[in-house]
């Protein structure tokens, strides 16, 4: 949001849910309706927006 100069305050006036937000902000999951709707409101793709993060291994790796 930074490197797009948008505010929070400016992605709730274009429609962008607050508990959507605080939820990300907190680590939550999103879905893919969401990831869509922020890189329509950011104009941007998806790795600019998020990236993997691998958990713990899986038992039995």
């Amino acid at each position: 949001m930074s490197e797009k100069k948008i505010t929070s305050y400016a992605l709730f006036k274009k429609g962008f849910s607050k508990a959507t937000y605080y939820s990300i902000q907190k680590g939550n999951s999103i879905s893919t309706n969401t990831v869509n709707q922020l890189c329509h409101l950011l104009n941007c793709s998806v790795s600019d927006i998020m990236e993997y993060v691998e958990d713990e291994p899986l038992s039995g790796e």
